[in-house]
This record gives structure tokens, sequence and C-alpha cells, in this order.
């Protein structure tokens, strides 16, 4: 059984415990191997490199892209880099290889990107190309660094490991991502071979242009169905479980056991990601289960996701949400009974590139919620010129999802848990099928309405 599995940032940043948990673990010899590796970058260091992806703060790209002093910036990663090799010393990583290896990375680096900004300063190129390009370079860097680490860890640890270097660092060659990804995985007997690759996979196409920060769950997607694995199996620090620990507590939540990608499509677009939806489609057209797994936890089964799953009880399986979202109400009393008064609406939010993630409709009143973002007031002023009355408000949104919750009284026990703790409903919404009812509440009530559905929906069913 061939199985392509991935570790997150932070579970790379306890490698000791990846090492004896997942690759290790109580295996016999013959079993470390029939497995691929694919692994994030060290907590934090793609925000170093790039940006903070929550905070905003600058990383070494916002300081190239405002032509700002990163060479320092550059120097100072580096150094914080050598810091987590030196973290790994005691489970044999060779510290003088380790730190070789990002030295000459770095290096080149800093040469691609000081080329880079004088090509930029001549005018003569269009701005976006090279910009796209140096954080692609950027990005590489981390993925390269962890990859490299484990590979060298593994082999004083006596297994065979092979580095499959996907960044495509020192070449020029117009591969895709495909193209790469397949002559890289070419001839290997993974009977024999652990195989551990980098989450970044340099293409013409561009991973960073077509999915940002999403890219490593892509590259992990896409060798899974080149190898045409049995299993794909995502190693994180949590299990997949019925709400946030953080929010209702570790004793307080159950790991969801068994979902379908359609309630990984549910959790994604609100931004609670099992698996990046770009990267889960790939693996559900060709098959391929996905098992969501705790690092910390190798026992445990965790959660499979399959195509097919619809669970044998009527239960909510996951209560998820987030507070960072705004609702815009359009009201405009030629509202009702028009054709296509929504399509004209829909079209200024297409010009805009903003998506909605809930929409909610009357006569005369159509609302939809959509992710915080700066860049909304222009699309809000146009509608505002457009329209008699526009409303904004900033909400929080809370899902309650599952494959079998189409059931008489759901909606009412879940409403009822919300007005038990002073939760007033402002919109909902939930669709035919049935599997994820939305309920947009004030901002403030967002933690209380999760520990309340939560308590009422998946603990006591």
């Amino acid at each position: 059984m061939l199985t392509v599995e991935k570790i997150g940032g932070t579970s790379m940043s306890k490698f000791g415990d990846v090492l004896h948990n997942i690759i290790l673990g109580e295996r016999t010899e013959t079993e470390w191997y029939n497995r691929i590796f694919v692994v994030s970058a060290y907590s934090n260091v793609t925000n170093w490199l790039l940006e903070h992806k929550k905070s905003g703060l600058p990383g070494i790209y916002t300081k190239f892209y405002h032509n700002e002093e990163y060479e320092t910036a550059l120097d100072e990663v580096c150094g914080k880099l050598i810091e987590i090799n030196r973290s790994f010393a005691d489970i044999g990583l060779n510290q003088t290889e380790a730190d070789q290896f990002i030295k000459k990375r770095i290096a080149h680096a800093r040469l691609y990107l000081n080329s880079m900004a004088k090509v930029e300063a001549s005018g003569y190129v269009n701005k976006d190309d090279i910009f796209l390009a140096a954080r692609e370079i950027l990005a590489s860097i981390g993925e390269a660094h962890s990859t490299f680490n484990s590979v060298n860890i593994l082999k004083h640890n006596g297994l065979n490991a092979k580095f499959i270097d996907l960044c495509g660092f020192y070449d020029s060659e117009p591969l895709t991502i495909d193209e790469r990804i397949k002559r890289a995985f070419q001839n290997i007997d993974f009977s024999t071979t652990l195989c551990i690759a980098t989450g970044y996979t340099k293409g013409t196409e561009g991973i960073m242009r077509a999915f940002d920060r999403g890219y490593s769950e892509v590259t992990f997607s896409k060798i899974a169905v080149e190898v045409k694995a049995n299993e794909a199996i995502i190693h994180k620090e949590y299990h997949l479980s019925s709400a946030d620990p953080a929010i209702v507590g570790e004793e307080k939540c159950v790991p969801v056991g068994h979902t379908s990608f359609i309630i990984a499509d549910q959790l994604a677009d609100i931004g609670m990601e099992a698996i990046h939806p770009k990267a889960a489609k790939p693996l559900e057209m060709n098959d391929i289960n996905i098992r969501i797994k705790n690092t910390f936890e190798p026992k445990h089964d965790g959660t499979l996701i399959t195509k097919s799953y619809i669970s044998p009880t009527t239960k909510v399986e996951i209560v998820s949400g987030t507070d960072k979202v705004t609702a815009i109400e359009i009201y405009d009393p030629m509202m009702v009974g028009e054709v296509g008064f929504d399509m004209r609406i829909m079209e200024i939010f297409f010009r805009h590139n903003v998506s909605y993630i809930l929409k909610s409709t009357n006569a005369n009143c159509i609302t939809m919620v959509v992710w915080d973002n700066p860049k909304l007031q222009p699309l809000i002023d146009e509608l505002r010129n457009r329209y008699n009355e526009i409303v904004v408000k900033p909400v929080a949104m809370v899902s309650c999802m599952g494959t079998n919750i189409a059931f008489p009284g759901i909606l009412a026990k879940a409403a009822g848990a919300l007005d038990e703790h002073g939760v007033n409903v402002e919109a909902f919404s939930q669709s035919l099928r049935q599997v994820n009812m939305q309920f947009v509440i004030r901002r403030e009530k967002y933690r209380e309405a999760i520990i309340a559905l939560n308590e009422a929906l998946c603990l006591h069913q």
C-alpha cells in the first residue's frame, strides 16, 4: 500500500516527534517504506520569507517589493534557519552539512533577487512578472531547508531516504508543475526508498501565482495522483474535530472520524481548511481518499475523507465558522419580481473580484457575506451609487455541517441552542442538499455560538 503523506509546518518544527511517531513508530524496517512524505517549511519560516499570513507583518518579499533593505532581512532569516538546525542536533542532523546547504541556497537567492532588482529598475519589463518570480524563489527556500534536513536526519538514523527537490532552483528547464513531478518520481523503487519531497514545486505556470500559500497541499495532491497512491495522509498538530479545541476546550471536542469531500469543501469555504480545495479535487476525481491524522497521537486512525461517505446516523459532524466577515445588504424596492436583478448585482461583485460565502434573499433585499478586506470599499461605493439602500455590517458566521443532517428538528435544535445563549440570528442559509446550516450572528457572540452549537449538536445528540 503506497501512501503520500504531508507534514505541516508546526509538526515539522517538532521533527523529533515526527521521526518517532510517524516515520519510525513501531514499524519494522520493511514497513518504513512505500511512503512518500511532502513537507512544509518549519513553522513561521514562510512568514519570514514572504509576509505573515495572518498579521501581514512584512517579510523579505515585502521589503523587496517596496524597494527596501531586503538583503539585511535575508541575512537575518539565514541566521534563524541555522538556529533551527541546532534544534535537531540531538536527532542526527549533521550541522555542517545542513548549514552549508542553506547558506548556499540563500546566497543564490540573493544573486537572483539582486539581478531582478536591477532589471525591474530598468523599466523594460513587466514589474508584476518580476515580483511573482521573486515570490516563487523566496517561498521555495523554506521547503528546501526542511526537506534537506529531514533527509539528512533520516539517513543518519539508518533509513534509505531520498531528497526530492522539486524547487528547480538551479535549472532553467521550462517544465510544468506536473512534468517536474512526473520526472522526479520516475524509476524509484518505493519499496526500498523513502522519498521526502519539497512542498514547493517550480513550474512554468507558477505555483504561487495559481495557489499562493496553499501550494504545499497542491504539490502533495499532484504527487499522490502521479504515483497512484492508495491513500493521501495529512499529519497535523491536531485532529479534525467537532469544533476548534482552542475555543471549546480539548475535553469538549471529539475527532470527526469519517466524513466526505463535500464537508471538506464546506470547511474550505469558510477558511477552515481540512485541505486546500484545489488540492482536494484531483484526489476526489481520482478516488484517492484523504486521512487526517494527529502527529502526536500516531495510534489514532484520525479522520477519513471519502467521496461517498454518509453517516449511518443523523448527526452534526463539525461546528465551525469565522468572525472575520462582513455582511452587505442590498435593498431596493424595484427588485421584487424583476428577472435578472440579482445578476446585475453579481456582475458588480465579479468586476471587483469579490466572492461571497453566504447569500440570503427576500422580495426586495439580498444579503451577502464576504471576507473582510480593505479592498471592499470600491465595491461598496459602486453598490451605493446603483441601489436604493446599502447596509454594511461586520459580523460572524457559524456553520453546522454533516453528511446526514437532513432530519426534522435539527434546525430548531440549533436555533434553540443559540437562543439559550442569547445569540440572535441576523441571517440564515441552507441549500436543498442539507449538508450545512449557516447562521450570521453578531461578531462579539462568535465564540459563545461555537461553544453552544458544539455542546448541543455534537456532544449530546
